[in-house]
């Protein structure tokens, strides 16, 4: 089952006083998730929208139980982090490591997706 996760960066001075939105979709399932996020930077960002796609896996097994997943996502800095080629810098540490304990209790794959192969990105503002 294909999972797709990302981040759209919003402007400054917004009707929702946020800078993202975060958002995940797994087509399969018919579930869009989004909601405004007050990200550091695109990196924080995407590893929100990343985490809240593995908790919703997390706490609804019942979709996932029999299925083996893959997660894409556009952040190649993010993937990098988590597929371990990068080092993320200290104050995201926290944020691999939960990562990293998902998958240890899943085993996803996590790969690079371009931004307009993101369905994530779709229908963002509906």
């Amino acid at each position: 089952m294909d999972c797709f996760f990302a981040t759209y960066e919003l402007p400054d001075g917004n009707a929702l006083c946020k800078s993202a939105i975060v958002s995940f979709h797994i087509p399969d399932l018919g579930i869009r998730f989004k909601a405004p996020f007050d990200a550091v930077d695109r990196n924080h960002g995407d590893y929100a929208s990343l985490l809240a796609l593995l908790e919703f896996i997390d706490s609804n097994q019942k979709y996932f139980a029999n299925h083996t997943f893959q997660i894409y996502g556009n952040n190649i800095s993010v993937i990098n982090q988590i597929n371990r080629r990068e080092t993320p810098p200290p104050v995201f540490t926290h944020l691999l490591e939960k990562a990293l304990g998902y998958r240890q209790r899943y085993r996803f794959s996590l790969e690079w997706v371009p931004t307009d192969d993101n369905t994530a990105f779709e229908d963002l503002f509906n």
